[in-house]
């Protein structure tokens, strides 16, 4: 067990961290609704359709999919079965080894082509119109060294 005490946040450190943690439930939350409202589906289910639709002949690993899209196999396989029966995408072996593909369908990718404008004004409308673009590139920095927080190892050039 440690004795040592904690590193309590000051006034300001606990002000800004209630701010963060109130953005991180709350845009998901917006853009969710932005989605279901233009296009019956979730944020995530947009997610992995866009995902898609820029790998490599619109196909990745279930695995690496999942990875990607911070999912559990178990959820993104759910939403895998969802997107299926809409015929936006279909699950394939792997031809290069043990491994499921997930492949976006010609009309997945129409699909997420047609509310691309949309979420793009949303994030627009929610993230990018209430700053400049000094704070824009700090808050690029700010997510990249929370995420090497996280995973010292991730690469978060985003390049």
């Amino acid at each position: 067990m440690n004795d040592s005490q904690p590193r309590w946040l000051d006034a300001e450190e606990q002000q800004t961290w209630v701010t963060l943690a109130h953005v991180m439930l709350r845009l998901p939350a917006a853009l969710d609704t932005q989605m279901q409202r233009d296009a019956g589906i979730t944020h995530f289910e947009y997610l992995v359709l866009y995902t898609l639709d820029y790998a490599p002949e619109r196909a990745m690993r279930m695995s690496e999919l999942a990875q990607f899209t911070a999912s559990s196999l178990s959820r993104l396989s759910n939403v895998v079965t969802r997107l299926e029966k809409r015929g936006w995408l279909r699950r394939a072996p792997d031809p290069a080894g043990r491994h499921t593909l997930a492949i976006l369908t010609d009309e997945g990718s129409a699909e997420v082509q047609a509310y691309r404008p949309g979420h793009v004004d949303e994030v627009r409308r929610l993230v990018f119109d209430p700053l400049t673009r000094a704070q824009q590139r700090q808050l690029r920095e700010i997510g990249r060294r929370i995420l090497r927080a996280i995973d010292p190892g991730e690469d978060t050039s985003g390049d």
